[in-house]
């Protein structure tokens, strides 16, 4: 058992060298790369709370002074570090069924002075609130999924206001973007850099956008993207709102398929498949999905180069949870969301630590999954790997976490015996 425990700490140490070796070039002072790692490695420990006076107190520091002058107004380049991190993550999770996974979450806040603040919709909170909100790039394969890359959604009241943007530290350039220009924004810089991904799959808010899907169609990635019930396409016969097409369907359409494995069993709905926008390049559906339980709908808009099956699509489709996931680990264990800074350039540098954090912990279970999982165990998850890493004693922190991994196993095989009982 504490071999187990020992492979993690070793490839925990090995692949942040390895993260910290890439990115060492974009720091001038040797002291600032330094803080740096420190910084990374005190944002997976096991603290409460994650902000400059928490990590600073863990890593030994007299005062969070250190802390905050690395995001502030220390020196070093913070889209390089981004691209390195990026070129880790691909390099780590490998390139098998990749997908690009666009998604905006919203980090509560007070006040008005923080970047980007302002009453809005978010998704986290499920009303208007008080918030930041970005927009995030989630690079997922088989092995595993972690971001890649973060843009700042800056709302119209703050580009108009050159003012506020000057205090808080916005460059001039940066103007107003929708949520789907900032998206797209990333998915081009990423497939700029020669980074090679078979579909990018997103939510409504970036389904509606012809641009988004305009420029992955001449880049020929492939897209699966959901869209409103009220979204209208062409069908050769002029155009109709999806949810009306979808009505007219009769019943052998319809054909159940698993959009993944879950905890609890596969995510098995109903799904029909129709053909749109007859005569244009490229083979272009409208998948629908339908609850089995609720019958509630879902459409998506989805073109590819080349014909694939529903299940695929079903598939892609399906892999949109993975930045959910990822949200929820980075923000639980890394403490995306936990920043308190108020300008521009530390926003970023936070969210951009925060990722090489959740990218290390994702790197090192992907990492070790084939030496230590064993019959009867799942396999290790990031969080199972942070309290690895962050723990001193060895086979009692490795019995608990072996435990833990069995039962989740038991759990899991219950699920879907349950499941096949009553959806053979």
């Amino acid at each position: 058992m504490a071999a187990d425990h020992s492979l993690v700490r070793a490839r925990w140490r090995t692949l942040t060298d390895d993260l910290m070796g890439r990115i060492a070039g974009r720091f001038t002072r040797v002291e600032t790369r330094r803080r740096t790692r420190t910084l990374v490695e005190a944002m997976r420990a096991e603290l409460p709370r994650k902000n400059c006076w928490t990590l600073a107190e863990h890593a030994g520091d007299t005062s969070p002074g250190g802390m905050q002058h690395l995001l502030s107004r220390a020196s070093w380049d913070t889209d390089g570090v981004r691209d390195d991190l990026r070129d880790f993550v691909v390099e780590n999770l490998g390139g098998t069924g990749t997908v690009l996974i666009v998604d905006e979450t919203g980090d509560l806040k007070k006040g008005t002075r923080s970047v980007g603040v302002q009453r809005q919709y978010t998704g986290t909170a499920g009303r208007v609130e008080n918030s930041q909100v970005a927009v995030y790039l989630a690079y997922s394969t088989e092995a595993g999924h972690t971001f890649i890359d973060r843009e700042l959604y800056l709302p119209a009241c703050w580009t108009c206001a050159p003012g506020r943007c000057r205090e808080a530290g916005v460059p001039a350039g940066v103007g107003f973007a929708t949520k789907p220009d900032l998206a797209l924004r990333m998915i081009v810089r990423v497939l700029g850099a020669g980074v090679r991904a078979g579909w990018v799959a997103g939510d409504e808010v970036y389904g509606q956008s012809p641009a988004l899907r305009g420029e992955l169609e001449q880049r020929g990635v492939g897209h699966v993207l959901a869209v409103a019930a009220r979204h209208r396409v062409d069908t050769g016969t002029g155009g109709v709102r999806v949810d009306e097409l979808v009505a007219r369907l009769p019943g052998r359409a319809w054909q159940r398929c698993s959009a993944g494995r879950g905890a609890k069993g596969h995510r098995f709905h109903d799904w029909a498949l129709v053909a749109v926008e007859p005569g244009e390049a490229g083979c272009r559906w409208l998948p629908a999905r339908r609850s089995r339980r609720t019958g509630e709908y879902a459409f998506y808009r989805c073109r590819s180069p080349c014909p694939v099956p529903l299940r695929v699509l079903v598939g892609v489709a399906g892999r949109r949870r993975a930045v959910e996931e990822c949200f929820q680990t980075a923000k639980g264990l890394c403490g995306l969301d936990q920043h308190q800074v108020r300008t521009w350039t530390s926003w970023r540098r936070w969210t951009v630590l925060a990722m090489c954090a959740h990218a290390l912990l994702v790197a090192v279970a992907v990492a070790v999954r084939p030496a230590v999982t064993g019959e009867g165990a799942v396999p290790y998850s990031a969080a199972e790997v942070r309290r690895l890493v962050g723990s001193r004693v060895d086979s009692h922190v490795q019995r608990w976490s072996d435990w833990r991994r069995r039962h989740q196993a038991r759990a899991r095989a219950s699920h879907y015996r349950r499941q096949s009982a009553y959806e053979p």
